[in-house]
């Protein structure tokens, strides 16, 4: 017989897991949005204008990169320590946060921070397939995906709202109640079954050298494409030397894992078809969700003239039609499998964001916003059912391995999406400026933002050109997106099996 999911059962030990699971996936999914808002009152407090983008940047690099060591880690001693510890590492960072002295203290514990996110975000998708059969799966990750729409909706005006009426620092100690809740509810109610544990990995030697090396890979690389084109060109000296060092960490890399006994990286990851497709096209969707994520917002404020809450307005669409559509989803994969399923919503999607670039200029608010609206459809029935497909193809010994594979190849492809389709809009933007004939504009890509947030200090004429040259700009990354979107597609259909290879017990009856 199959063994019995964590916390199986049903009544109210099972719901008080899943509890746990969605206030553990908030506190996630609220870090970016709640600390956005507050990060005028942050340098205003504490300096460091220079290098608060840190702030986004060091936790997105100890998120990525601790993803895999997490995954191991809960396939070899199971998902409880895991998210227990987790948890209460983020908790800590949250702590260390409220009373940073200064902006390098500041960036340093985000990183802690993101230390205990890497394992948070892991270790609940992994624990949602585990508590749910196959045909159950959608019901907790709706959920899942309903808490990350209600935090990018509702995340921004609770920052905005501790930042204007307590203290910048209260975002941060926000989280100590819910998590030690979380904590609490972990602990009584999560009890993983011998039999589970029994299948596990056997508890050899942990791959300590292996998850260095990663960690080290991985932050080397990140951190060159966080900084390329930013704090140095990116054929510079530092740009060129950090890529080639992150080239030799990841032939240290292989070495170590193909040597290891209980590697952090296993090479079946990318030996079995069905995962390495997977992994390949959330890389790809990493790429897609750049266009909307960062560049939507700037678009609505700088090309259309909106406000900050009107522009959340614009994004909210997407945010809100995603749980929707992949709660539904699993009507379809279910007639048509999980690929086929998948390949419809990333051809959709792509479609969708082309049309972006037919908007007309200047483009009517509600226009962007339908865009948003059918992007957000279209990623949802694209995402699930490649997550639920592929978790439901390896057994409980294997599955946090996967998950984490997953999550990590999404987070590395939009770093590299968001440092590549960034210098693609520099220099549509350098470009368009470099040949316009109207007086006043800036000289430096640097001193464009500062125009845009105050074009009354600029010439008429001169604003106008700033802004068709920042929606030519959007207009590219959406194209650069759209392709992303039919990378993925043909990922899908020339790699992944037609029908996923579900295991036995897995399968619905």
């Amino acid at each position: 017989m199959p063994a019995a999911p964590a916390g199986a059962g049903a009544g109210r030990p099972r719901a008080a897991v899943v509890a746990a699971l969605m206030l553990t996936m908030a506190l996630a999914a609220l870090e970016g949005t709640i600390v956005a808002t507050a990060v005028p009152q942050v340098v205003g407090d504490l300096g460091g204008f220079s290098v608060f983008s840190w702030l986004f940047s060091g936790y997105l690099l100890a998120v990525t990169v601790s993803l895999p060591v997490y995954g191991k880690l809960s396939d070899t001693f199971g998902r409880k320590p895991v998210l227990l510890f987790g948890t209460a590492l983020f908790l800590a960072g949250s702590l260390l946060c409220s009373v940073a002295w200064n902006m390098a203290a500041l960036i340093a514990f985000r990183i802690v921070q993101g230390l205990g996110g890497g394992a948070l975000q892991g270790t609940v998708q992994t624990l949602a397939a585990d508590l749910y059969p196959l045909k159950d799966r959608p019901k907790i990750q709706a959920r899942m995906s309903t808490v990350w729409a209600t935090s990018a909706v509702g995340g921004p005006a609770l920052g905005g709202l501790l930042a204007a009426y307590a203290h910048w620092r209260w975002i941060f100690l926000i989280n100590l109640p819910v998590g030690a809740l979380a904590l609490w509810l972990i602990h009584r109610h999560l009890h993983e079954p011998a039999r589970d544990r029994a299948a596990a990995t056997p508890r050899g030697r942990i791959d300590w050298p292996g998850a260095l090396a990663v960690f080290a890979c991985g932050g080397v690389l990140l951190f060159a494409v966080v900084q390329g084109g930013v704090a140095w060109p990116w054929l510079s000296a530092p740009s060129l030397a950090l890529l080639a060092a992150s080239a030799v960490l990841a032939v240290l890399v292989v070495r170590i894992e193909r040597r290891a006994e209980e590697p952090v990286l296993p090479g079946w990851v990318w030996r079995r078809r069905t995962i390495a497709a997977v992994n390949l096209a959330m890389a790809a969707l990493g790429v897609v969700m750049v266009a909307p994520m960062v560049f939507v917002p700037t678009y609505a404020q700088s090309v259309l003239g909106l406000d900050p809450i009107s522009a959340g307005f614009v994004m909210s669409g997407m945010t809100l039609s995603w749980p929707v559509t992949a709660a539904l989803s699993q009507h379809v994969y279910r007639r048509i499998g999980f690929r086929n399923s998948a390949a419809v919503g990333i051809a959709l999607a792509a479609a969708v964001l082309f049309s972006f670039t037919l908007l007309p200029y200047p483009a009517r608010p509600w226009q962007p916003a339908l865009i948003m609206l059918l992007l957000g459809a279209a990623l949802g029935l694209f995402q699930l059912p490649l997550i639920v497909g592929v978790q439901s193809t390896v057994g409980w010994s294997e599955r946090g391995t996967t998950t984490a594979s997953v999550l990590f190849c999404r987070q590395v492809g939009q770093s590299l999406g968001a440092a590549a389709l960034g210098a693609v809009a520099n220099l549509t933007i350098a470009s368009r400026l470099a040949d316009a004939p109207v007086p006043g504009l800036p000289t430096r890509l640097d001193d464009v933002s500062g125009a845009l947030d105050r074009p009354d200090l600029v010439p008429p004429a001169a604003a106008e050109q700033l802004r068709g040259a920042v929606a030519t700009a959007v207009d590219h990354i959406f194209f650069g997106a759209s392709a992303a979107a039919v990378a993925a597609l043909l990922v899908l259909l020339l790699i992944a099996p037609r029908r996923f290879p579900v295991l036995p017990e897995q399968r619905e009856d």
